[in-house]
């Protein structure tokens, strides 16, 4: 029942999106403060809409953040709460509500950097996408299920079954050395020091010497 729940949710919220993606093609949404760009054609858009180039997998980016690849700007499009919550690292906080503020298209519209737009799922991050997408912006690309596809696969990897094919070790193996990267720690690597056995030393024995007694002085008055 939850999950259907949650389908359901997931595939209005889809419908609203691909209504945006329309409204956008058909150069219908407006953009006050963008007025003097006339942004790619709606075929264009289009085109790039569907097109899978445009997402980037939890995987991949975390090869890239690992690596510490210089080439990459990562832009989380969710709200300032949830950016101070949790984010990737190095993201820069910019709410899809804001994407179009002075300065914003400092990081958006780049020709040296990739832009990667995340959110919790793909929802905002692929509006934000279209939007910039529609201006005309270069070298965009969606992290493909956003914070949650990340805590999945990369800080807790699911360990596959014993009946699974070797290829799905060999990823589990790579993702779990990238969530030991990122401060995922394993039992395994808690190493418990046995107790230190403490033995018992005998008191010493404490002989006792009786002091001679003075001899009395011989002569006297």
């Amino acid at each position: 029942m939850v999950k259907k729940k949650i389908a359901k949710v997931l595939a209005f919220r889809y419908k609203i999106l691909a209504a945006i993606l329309i409204l956008l093609a058909g150069g219908l949404v407006l953009l006050p403060k963008y007025q003097k760009h006339e942004g790619i054609k709606p075929e264009e858009l289009l085109s790039n809409s569907i097109s899978p180039e445009r997402y980037m997998t939890t995987d991949r980016l975390a090869h890239i953040i690992i690596n510490q690849d210089p080439s990459f700007i990562l832009i989380d499009v969710r709200d300032e709460k949830s950016f101070a919550s949790y984010t990737l690292p190095n993201a820069i906080n910019i709410p899809l509500e804001k994407l179009f503020d002075e300065g914003s298209d400092n990081y958006l519209n780049q020709n040296q950097y990739d832009v990667v737009l995340f959110s919790n799922d793909n929802f905002y991050a692929d509006q934000a996408w279209i939007l910039c997408n529609r201006l005309g912006y270069k070298h965009m690309r969606v992290l493909k299920g956003g914070i949650n596809e990340w805590f999945t696969t990369i800080i807790n990897p699911l360990k596959p079954a014993d009946n699974m094919p070797a290829t799905d070790f060999e990823l589990y193996a790579t993702r779990k050395a990238a969530s030991m990267f990122f401060g995922v720690v394993y039992p395994e690597q808690v190493k418990v020091e046995a107790p230190k056995i403490v033995k018992k030393v005998a008191p010493k024995k404490v002989i006792t010497i009786e002091k001679k007694k003075k001899a009395p002085a011989e002569g006297g008055c």
